[in-house]
């Protein structure tokens, strides 16, 4: 039986592409290297960190101690690994792996490359001997939490939106979702939103598993926000859901920044929630904000504890990702 493990569970290693001069980085390349280089410092001390790369010795070159990390000269499109690295799951009691067909978001830019990093790597031998299987569905590692006890959660603007699968039904995409992570049952998220957000609503930008029995949420309580109505319905639609054993779930509210604005104005998918839960640590993206430092500590009351360790994430915005979008946890 197969079960999609969840994010804090054991971990062997996290994965992390970094920014190169053929990506969307490139008119400020060394501003979006820094904080890859502070995400992989935070966790490489406990546990090993796979850094794709487009050339191993300017980038390992950045880092004073290169202990944990392993470098993999790989071609990508970009960096946002989250959504096509290999997911994890168990299966008889031994991890596997699952490399989903990836379309950078119903084809809004290049992804060719990326669809490839999980079969080079697996040749490459940097999953040991874990298998890698190969699923012609697109599915995105951001667009679904785990408790790791069978329940999933996700949006219906991303799972069942025509430019993925080509417009299934719930019905269809939790069959898809029991087939392939052993889902048991799956939790429908039907509204919520970021304004600049390309993933067509993530469920990693909105609401995320910290527990079996507990969702951290994107809160906004300013009425004269754009987000105010649709994250208000959110709110409610997650009140109503319940644990297997029928109790309600604990729901911890994170605020939402004060808008950030790029040079054109346009406003940026700044969230809170798309945290990263590693063996030892807690990253989470911080935003230049007045709400870093009460998110910091809402984080260390509820993993005590871990190391809770803020990111400066304001580039990676610019280019509509955060913090979790740039990881992913290969499991043991």
């Amino acid at each position: 039986m197969r079960r999609m493990l969840a994010e804090w569970e054991k971990q062997r290693a996290l994965l992390l592409s970094f920014p190169h001069p053929q990506s969307d980085w490139a008119d400020d390349l060394e501003r979006a290297l820094s904080p890859f280089v502070k995400i992989a410092l935070g966790v490489a001390y406990n546990q090993k960190v796979i850094i794709v790369c487009d050339n191993q010795a300017k980038i390992s070159d950045m880092f004073c101690s290169t202990h944990n990390l392993e470098f993999v000269e790989l071609p990508t499109n970009d960096t946002w690994i989250r959504d096509y690295g290999a997911i994890s799951i168990e299966e008889g009691g031994t991890t596997k792996l699952l490399d989903f067909d990836f379309n950078a978001w119903g084809g809004k830019f290049a992804y060719h490359l990326d669809n490839q990093v999980n079969a080079h790597l697996h040749a490459k031998s940097y999953f040991g001997d874990t298998p890698l299987e190969s699923i012609d569905f697109t599915l995105e590692g951001g667009s679904i939490e785990s408790d790791g006890e069978g329940t999933i959660l996700t949006t219906t603007e991303c799972l069942c939106n025509p430019n993925r699968n080509g417009g299934l039904s719930k019905a269809q995409v939790e069959s898809k979702l029991k087939e392939y992570l052993g889902a048991r049952r799956v939790l429908w998220l039907d509204h919520g939103f970021l304004a600049g957000d390309d993933t067509d609503s993530h469920i990693d930008t909105l609401a995320r598993f910290v527990a079996k029995d507990t969702i951290m949420y994107v809160e906004c309580n300013d009425l004269h926000d754009e987000h105010y109505e649709a994250l208000l319905a959110m709110k409610t639609q997650l009140q109503s859901f319940t644990q297997t054993n029928g109790e309600p779930y604990t729901l911890i509210p994170l605020p939402m920044t004060s808008p950030k604005y790029n040079q054109e104005g346009k406003r940026l998918p700044a969230t809170y929630a798309n945290f990263f839960i590693a063996n030892h640590a807690l990253l989470y993206p911080t935003y230049q904000d007045a709400n870093d430092k009460k998110v910091g500590e809402i984080f260390k009351a509820f993993f005590p504890d871990k190391e809770i360790i803020g990111i400066d994430c304001m580039r990676l915005i610019e280019q509509g990702g955060s913090l979790h979008c740039s990881t992913m946890q290969v499991a043991l």
